[in-house]
């Protein structure tokens, strides 16, 4: 079967649809299929190419056995609306453009956010006249509005017309969690034309046994941490994590010498969380900026708890954020403040402990707690890797995804719930 794949991003950039895309692709690749991403110029998040790139109309390469083309990309930082948007809306107008001269396929998957990567799915489809795959990371619009990004206009309602009407059209929709689906279905849509295959990690790479905890030099930045207890957060700095919580726990705890707040990535808010932190005088909190994949599971083993945050909105009850299943398998314990079906997952892994979001004061005493608490930083990690390990090897969520692309393909739309 030859699959063809359009994503917003790829690696290098290190983010997670990035990630969940490559990782399905080379498993595919790995099972005697041919798998072709069509993406842009790396350049995420701050709207810079990377280096060793350039911005071509197409360019072709080979990856692990992915046929990669990079298109043209229009360049934005992650922050905004107008330039983010025209990023979005052109990748579409690339993507049709180049369909017609990529190689015969049997089917298009195209993942969303973002949504006009989504949306090109359609035409692409339609031009290669093969079935096509949406797959689902995010509500749109809804998110836009949780975060704040634009207001309830004429303009959502045009992108939730758009998303209906995506939904009615493509041959399958394809979801990361059980609650995308339960929203999809409330539009209209059949359950059974809608599948389920959440978010997995790469237990091969994120192996803790492989991994010595590194000396403070292996990473950049970071100075000495000998004797510290690291409360991590590794992601995304955007407006929808609510990451001034972490400056106003570390606020409360700056009297603690042994405790460490560390935050790993770039995005939107990360100027004004270094300028917050900076103003508010904070010596116990290091931001390092965003860092390459290869570096993810040293970060990890010198973190004490992994924070997993978001703000404090309806719409984020429905997500699952990739972080999660990375601190499991690098058997890190997890302080999630997030609800929802989030909290369910990690209450029924028993991989950490759950705090109301955007709440400073919890998030301060769960550190304090965890870093008191040797033995029991020990069984949340051991229970997170086991839970992994037994439900979320990406491994064998690729294999269940590729058998329904197969089913597609097969003229079937046999819906699964992983």
């Amino acid at each position: 079967m030859r699959i063809l794949f359009l994503s917003h991003y790829f690696p290098p950039e290190v983010n997670a649809p990035a990630s969940r895309t490559y990782e399905h692709c080379r498993a595919w690749v790995t099972a005697g299929h041919e798998a072709i991403v069509v993406t842009n110029v790396p350049n995420h998040p701050a709207g810079r190419i990377y280096p060793g790139y350039r911005n071509r109309f197409v360019q072709r390469k080979e990856v692990a056995g992915i046929s990669v083309y990079r298109l043209l990309t229009f360049l934005a930082p992650n922050r905004g609306v107008l330039r983010r948007g025209l990023n979005y809306s052109f990748y579409l107008l690339m993507a049709v453009l180049v369909a017609p001269f990529l190689p015969r396929v049997d089917i298009v998957v195209s993942t969303s956010p973002q949504f006009f990567c989504g949306l090109a799915g359609y035409f692409v489809s339609r031009i290669k006249r093969v079935p096509w795959v949406l797959e689902v990371r995010d509500l749109w619009p809804e998110s836009i509005v949780a975060v704040g990004a634009m207001q309830r206009s004429f303009t959502l309602r045009c992108l939730a017309g758009m998303a209906k009407f995506a939904y009615r059209k493509a041959d399958l929709v394809l979801c990361v969690t059980d609650s995308f689906k339960t929203a999809i279905m409330a539009e209209g849509i059949p359950g059974d034309k809608i599948a389920v295959i959440k978010n997995g990690v790469d237990l091969d790479f994120y192996a803790p046994e492989s991994i010595p905890v590194p000396e403070t030099a292996q990473i950049p930045g970071l100075g000495d941490v000998r004797g510290k207890f690291i409360a991590a957060y590794v992601g995304t700095h955007g407006m929808a994590h609510g990451l001034d919580t972490v400056l106003e726990a570390a606020a409360l705890l700056r009297d603690e010498p042994d405790i460490l707040f560390l935050l790993v990535g770039d995005g939107a808010r990360r100027e004004h969380l270094l300028q917050r932190r900076d103003s508010m005088k904070l010596d116990n909190v290091v931001m390092l900026g965003q860092q390459p994949k290869s570096m993810m599971p040293m970060i990890w083993a010198i973190t004490g708890a992994s924070l997993v945050l978001l703000k404090d909105e309806p719409t984020f009850l429905n997500v699952i954020p990739s972080k999660i299943f990375e601190s499991m398998a690098m058997q890190r314990p997890i302080i999630l403040g997030v609800r929802g079906e989030s909290q369910a997952l990690v209450e029924e892994s028993e991989a950490g402990v759950c705090i109301q979001p955007e709440s400073a004061e919890q998030l301060a005493a769960a550190v304090r707690h965890l870093h008191a608490d040797v033995e029991g930083r020990r069984k949340l990690g051991q229970a997170g890797r086991r839970f992994v390990a037994e439900n979320f090897d990406r491994k064998v969520l690729a294999a269940r995804y590729l058998d329904l692309l197969a089913g597609v393909v097969a003229g079937r739309c046999p819906a699964s719930r992983i």
